[in-house]
């Protein structure tokens, strides 16, 4: 097998990688640091859709973690950009919170409730069983249906939360209709995002906590990829997957020396 070139750009997961239920994780400033130091480009990548990068930014500046907005990629801007190329200009009915709308507001859509081009459905806080009805009324009278993410649960510190994925499959019951998910495992998401820092695959490495996810997503893309053990997926779950990330590591410290 042909080496690897080296690594000249990095994208990394948040949750699980970076932060933990509110808490960086031990290295996460060093590796952050290296990463800007290095001049290198990369993305701080995440699934949830909720906030725009800009609140992301101050979150994870709150937290002690420097993230410049432009290296924050999320769902809804894959999703944006997915739909800007599909259909510049369109309109969408759409669940979901600020990070979502305000996607969608910069690349010039209408949100409306009148015969939307699409449904896309995002994260919230709250889902209304109204606006899911909404949802599926408009998905049968032809709107076709966009969902940022498949995740279907999502954490919280009293335990797991429905996330997207859940509700998007209660609305494909009732309508018989799939959504296209955006976010990841979509190597879209991933593609949309090197397109944006005008990086590689071949020379850019994915960093998640997730198999199903974060390195489906990183290898399909033709990344290389690092699973970290600071999240979800346990050393004795990597079997249970037909593929394997390059490198398995116990966290993002032991990535730091690599940029």
């Amino acid at each position: 097998m042909a080496e690897r070139r080296p690594i000249e750009s990095w994208l990394t997961d948040m949750d699980g990688v970076l932060i933990h239920e509110g808490v960086p994780i031990p290295g996460a400033d060093a590796f952050l640091k290296k990463l800007r130091e290095s001049g290198k480009p990369f993305l701080v990548l995440t699934n949830n859709s909720i906030y725009t990068p800009r609140d992301l930014h101050a979150r994870l500046r709150r937290m002690g973690l420097d993230v410049p907005v432009e290296s924050i990629w999320t769902s809804a801007l894959a999703t944006a950009q997915f739909l800007d190329d599909q259909r510049p200009g369109g309109t969408a009915y759409v669940i979901g919170e600020a990070g979502l709308t305000t996607a969608l507001h910069d690349i010039g859509y209408v949100l409306t409730d009148h015969e939307p081009d699409y449904v896309v459905l995002g994260e919230t806080r709250t889902y209304s069983f109204e606006a899911m009805t909404k949802a599926v009324r408009l998905i049968n009278d032809g709107a076709r249906f966009i969902c940022t993410n498949p995740d279907e649960t999502g954490p919280s510190t009293e335990g797991p939360l429905p996330a997207t994925g859940a509700v998007a499959a209660l609305i494909t019951k009732a309508t018989g209709k799939s959504p296209y998910f955006a976010g990841k495992p979509n190597p879209l998401m991933m593609r949309t995002g090197l397109n944006a820092i005008g990086a590689h695959s071949e020379t850019s490495a994915m960093i998640g906590d997730r198999m199903d996810t974060d390195v489906l997503a990183g290898m399909e893309a033709g990344m290389q990829t690092f699973l970290v053990l600071t999240g979800l997926t346990r050393p004795e779950q990597v079997e249970n997957f037909p593929y394997r990330p390059s490198k398995i590591v116990e966290s993002i410290a032991d990535l730091v020396d690599r940029v």
